[in-house]
């Protein structure tokens, strides 16, 4: 019996094989492939339920019989290069970070080199407005950090970490004992007791500035225990207040950095986001540091107190001596 992971292959090759050898007998066709007839044949009856999503008559893959010789009638557009569109290709490139963090991976060279060759082949491709990777701080974990954390995890050695906090925009130095490391929505985290706020905490591993790797032994107290992921990391506050936004193509990363309970698409590669806050005051700077790329759709009170702090900043710097 053949492995799906030795038939795949085949199967993505056999179009263009026979496109380029129309009328070819069975015998050579499987002798090439190395595979009996039989097995070509089960092959060929895959393919012909394989095609554009509509799943309907011309769009599957058609071909024809004569004797025992191959021909196809429809390629379903195999005989076109492969062309992602932007949103496509955001998925694959987040999907394929999302694996090259994941702990365990045994090959992740070979996912490195895939990555760089996506990314290359988007960054040379991509329309404008289009925002693959990640603005601003964090998206990407720090050179080391992963190495670091994975080491202290698996020798239970305490860390030592500079940690950046978006909802206090401050960073803080932490010494943490590690107990586990968690892939949660497509993002590494570090679950650690923390000494300072003496609790379990969440670290996420793109927030990570700075790491050590201490010398003394993890020693998490007997009271922390793992926290239950299996709803989700984040569990909204009752006492927290929802944003609507409308972010232009250069803000997006905001919806890649920061959690939100919505992303709506909307025409030339804006969003429209749905995003859970509990300091206005925060949240002010953040849409005032954006510079007009994210409009506040609600609450009123959001908006009025970015458009009345923007009107004050403005009224300082018409009183400031020209350069």
């Amino acid at each position: 019996m053949t492995s799906a992971t030795e038939r795949l292959p085949r199967l993505l090759a056999l179009v263009p094989y026979l496109l380029s050898r129309p009328g070819i007998p069975v015998a050579d066709a499987a002798g090439d492939f190395g595979v009996t007839e039989q097995q070509l044949r089960k092959d060929l009856e895959l393919l012909w339920m394989c095609g554009l999503p509509g799943y309907g008559p011309g769009d599957l893959i058609d071909l024809s019989f004569e004797s025992d010789t191959i021909t196809v009638t429809y390629d379903a557009g195999m005989r076109r290069p492969l062309r992602l569109t932007a949103s496509e290709a955001t998925a694959l490139l987040v999907a394929l970070r999302a694996l090259a963090e994941t702990p365990g991976i045994t090959d992740t060279d070979a996912v490195q080199r895939t990555l760089a060759k996506v990314e290359n082949a988007v960054g040379q491709a991509r329309p404008a407005g289009v925002v693959v990777g990640l603005e601003g701080r964090g998206g990407a974990v720090q050179p080391g950090v992963r190495a670091a954390v994975q080491e202290a995890t698996t020798l239970r050695r305490a860390l030592w970490i500079r940690y950046y906090t978006p909802s206090r925009d401050e960073i803080s130095e932490r010494t943490v004992d590690p107990m586990r490391l968690l892939l949660i929505d497509g993002r590494s985290y570090l679950e650690a007791w923390c000494r300072s706020a003496q609790g379990v905490r969440m670290f996420r591993l793109d927030r990570i500035d700075e790491v050590a790797v201490l010398d003394e032994a993890a020693q998490p107290p007997s009271e922390a225990e793992p926290t239950d992921v299996s709803e989700g990391l984040f569990r909204p506050a009752p006492d927290q207040s929802v944003a609507e936004l409308e972010l232009e193509p250069d803000a997006r990363w905001v919806a890649e950095y920061y959690q939100v309970d919505e992303l709506v698409e909307l025409p030339n590669g804006r969003a429209r986001v749905r995003m859970r806050y509990s300091d206005r005051s925060w949240m002010s700077r953040l849409l005032l540091g954006l510079g007009g790329q994210a409009r506040v759709l609600s609450p009123d009170d959001l908006a009025c107190d970015v458009r009345q702090r923007a009107e004050d900043a403005l009224a300082r710097a018409r009183h400031l001596p020209s350069i």
